[in-house]
């Protein structure tokens, strides 16, 4: 008998997990900085708050620094119970809550909790957030997708083809990722009907914040009427506390009841739960981003639209467009841009090579932007 000891590889691992691909993540300032040896770089690709952080959330973390040594709250019930009362006027109580370590902790529990390994499947449109996609494959869960339209709107019947009665999910994106794409809620309230009866509706608001009329696109607002619906939010994106990871999910008392008895007991830290409820109080802060990122967006589409781009309508902190006629390749553009100190998203791994994502910015920033830009598509 061999006295060696053991040597596991990559083949001892399960198979789900020997294909898995990485998140393609958007790269750091301080990558370009030190890749081109630039003193100043802006990053519009990440989708993050223009403003950076709320003065006042960074006030009660300073003043909550010296709590770090303790574990938070299990079920962080002020945190739970601040949400429920920020959306109380949507009849929202804290049995409704569960908040999680960014809103993708939210999707893993729900894949986890709902789906069968082997015998359920998930369904998505083509593309989506790779969130859903690898949670999906590593949960052994068959990951169903069909292609968005031309113009990114939603064909509800191809999605609704891909159901059938052991469709445990479906995913839908809203305002969508890359495009900012927004049905209006008539249309998800027919989805919702149409679905088979043991599916969930789940629906990713990260975006939802910068939508003019939440009403007339969000299922949030008439939650008691659709049973079968979880509605998922972030603090990352309007909030400005993408760096904290702090989400969480709307949805029925009884399902959130069990995904509270999965979730881990200290997975949302002591201080992204003091900086939540700090910033839900902050209207002068929230205002202040929303007026940037409409103008800003007002101005971007002004702009692209002026030098020849295709720009695709959007509800969001983001935009999609596509370049003019005889401009370089897409790529080449996005290194370029970058040469120059400015970080935008390409969207080749969203199976979108011709097309590139610009975060809304500051005023400064966005006008950094059309400028190095026209220099690049000028030479």
């Amino acid at each position: 008998m061999s006295t060696s000891p053991a040597k596991p590889g990559p083949d001892s691992l399960r198979p789900e997990v020997q294909a898995f691909e990485p998140y393609s993540a958007g790269l750091s300032i301080d990558e370009i900085r030190e890749k081109y040896g630039l003193s100043q770089v802006i990053k519009l690709a990440s989708n993050e708050n223009p403003l950076g952080v709320s003065p006042v959330v960074q006030r009660v973390i300073a003043d909550k620094a010296d709590t770090c040594f303790r574990y938070a709250q299990v079920g962080n019930p002020r945190l739970v119970a601040a949400i429920a009362e920020f959306l109380a006027p949507w009849n929202i109580t804290p049995q409704h809550v569960v908040v999680g370590n960014g809103s993708d902790e939210i999707i893993d529990l729900l894949i986890r909790l709902r789906a069968r390994p082997g015998q359920d499947n998930i369904i998505a449109f083509k593309p989506c957030f790779s969130m859903y996609t690898l949670q999906s494959k590593l949960c052994g869960v068959e990951f169903r997708q069909t292609p968005l339209n031309q113009d990114f709107s939603f064909p509800w019947d191809k999605f609704l083809d891909l159901a059938d009665e052991n469709t445990a999910l479906a995913f839908v994106t809203t305002p969508d990722n890359p495009s900012g794409f927004t049905p209006p809620v008539s249309e998800l309230e027919s989805l919702a009907r149409a679905l088979p009866e043991n599916c969930i509706l789940a629906i990713d608001e990260a975006y939802m914040d910068f939508c003019a009329d939440q009403t007339a696109h969000s299922l949030l607002p008439r939650l008691e009427e659709f049973p079968n619906v979880v509605v998922m939010r972030t603090f990352s994106k309007l909030y400005g506390l993408a760096g904290l990871r702090l989400g969480y999910g709307v949805m029925a008392p009884w399902l959130a009841d069990y995904l509270w008895r999965i979730r881990p007991p200290f997975s949302v830290n002591i201080l992204a739960e003091e900086a939540g409820m700090a910033v839900l109080k902050d209207t002068v802060f929230v205002e202040e981003t929303l007026r940037v990122v409409n103008q800003g967006r007002d101005f971007l589409t002004q702009s692209l639209t002026g030098m020849g781009c295709t720009v695709a309508p959007s509800q969001a902190n983001f935009m999609l467009f596509r370049l003019p006629p005889g401009a370089p390749e897409a790529k080449a553009v996005f290194e370029a841009l970058l040469a120059k100190g400015v970080i935008i998203r390409p969207l080749t791994s969203y199976g979108l090579p011709d097309s590139l994502r610009l975060t809304i910015g500051t005023e400064q920033e966005n006008r950094t932007f059309v400028r190095c830009f026209q220099e690049v598509l000028g030479g």
